[in-house]
């Protein structure tokens, strides 16, 4: 058996067959897809029979797949589905056929435990019908409907209210099926707990295999600032732009953000438009090696977002030994500790962005280590293994301790 599993608590323990629930999962690129895919290599590592529910990327049933993600091989098992249109990527699972595509799936596998990870149409169909089978329930929340609500182009802005308080009651109804529930950090736990009736929601880190990574502790860097992400609305890149574009042109600064969208070409024009487009690079999708260059080629980096429910790319970032700079918004507190491991500003205020941007590039040299030996000690905090741990916890039906998976958020009063 792996070291992974030599060294863990559930060493000895039986065999688990898991069923993991997912809206939304490879080829799509985004946060929870990347963890669906490292969560369900990591258990088939330590020796368990991993499934996987996810819609199809065509529009036909693909059913039952061997595939491989993240170095492992498991079983997919892909529903027909549709593209969204409005969107740029996502698909969806048919809603008036999950039930009875969710009763074939659960019967096929008989699953000890299903993790459903998001309430939207898979996660609400396996719920339905593992209820009825009597089988543990495990849901993790990685879904802002704010966010997904950009996306109803047919939907007039009146109707949003009401949309958004219609899709947190169907998140309560799936949710409110589980064992337990989890998101990936306090903050995202609160959230949840605000907007449905679900409590006692754990924070557990998406988690990081952080001995992939290998932090860069080069002070001599130019002034490379990097963003990575998807390149969409909540992101807010146009005012990362418009920051870049303010900062005293003697910095020599240059700008590259990492990831393809929908506003690509809309960033493209913002950055002709504010004379930048020379030092600014586009890179739009690229593939992991390529990722890691970046991040090793940067001084510091960027997430103005402000919808992280966690932000996986922050923390590879941080794994790689930079400082960052992000929004005082949602989950990025927790991993951005300000004055210690770099900087947090206003959402949305493009001046104190651009202030903070140029602290971090003019720090002194003892500072600046400083700040990249913090982010290297906080992601620690987040290693992949001990996700694994809490979640076989879950899994089994172990008493597990709210937080024990993700830690506290900044200690820095705001």
């Amino acid at each position: 058996m792996p070291d992974a599993a030599r060294h863990s608590p559930h060493e000895g323990k039986p065999r688990l067959k898991i069923l993991i629930g997912a809206d939304t999962f490879w080829p799509e690129i985004n946060g929870a897809a990347s963890f669906i895919a490292r969560l369900a290599a990591g258990l088939v590592e330590r020796g368990h029979d991993v499934h996987v529910a996810a819609p199809s990327f065509s529009n036909t049933k693909l059913g039952a797949r061997t595939e491989e993600h993240e170095g492992q091989r498991m079983t997919v098992h892909r529903i027909y589905s549709w593209r969204w249109y409005p969107h740029p990527w996502l698909r969806f699972s048919l809603p008036w056929r999950i039930k009875q595509n969710s009763a074939k799936i659960l019967d096929l596998i008989e699953p000890d435990v299903v993790h459903f990870q998001s309430h939207v149409i898979i996660g609400r169909g396996l719920t339905i019908e593992g209820a009825k089978r009597g089988i543990r329930l495990i849901g993790t929340n990685h879904v802002m409907p704010e966010n997904l609500l950009e996306y109803t182009a047919i939907l007039p802005p009146f109707l949003k209210p009401k949309a958004i308080q219609m899709a947190w009651n169907a998140a309560a109804r799936s949710f409110g099926r589980a064992e337990r529930v989890t998101t990936p950090t306090e903050r995202a736990a609160e959230y949840l707990e605000a907007h449905t009736s679900v409590k006692n929601v754990l924070a557990i880190s998406c988690g990081l295999d952080t001995g992939q990574y290998v932090p860069n502790m080069d002070l001599d860097k130019p002034n490379l600032i990097v963003f990575l992400g998807r390149m969409v609305v909540e992101k807010n890149i146009d005012k990362l732009l418009r920051a870049f574009a303010t900062l005293d042109p003697a910095l020599d600064a240059r700008l590259e953000l990492v990831g393809g969208g929908d506003q690509e070409n809309a960033l493209k024009a913002l950055a002709s438009s504010l004379g930048v487009s020379a030092r600014v690079k586009f890179t739009s999708y690229v593939d992991e090696s390529y990722l890691r260059k970046a991040l090793q080629r940067a001084k510091v980096f960027a997430m103005p977002s402000t919808a992280e429910l966690q932000s996986i790319s922050t923390m590879e970032a941080m794994a790689s030994g930079l400082p960052i700079v992000g929004a005082d918004a949602m989950a990025l507190p927790h991993l951005i500790h300000d004055g210690e491991n770099g900087y947090l500003f206003e959402p949305g205020n493009v001046a104190e962005l651009a202030e903070k941007l140029t602290k971090v590039l003019t720090l002194p040299n003892d500072e600046l280590l400083a700040f990249k030996q913090e982010s290297v000690r906080i992601v620690q905090m987040h290693d992949i293994q001990r996700t694994l741990d809490t979640f076989e916890s879950l899994y089994r039906g172990e008493p597990v301790s709210a937080g024990v998976g993700s830690p506290a958020k900044s200690k820095t009063p705001r």
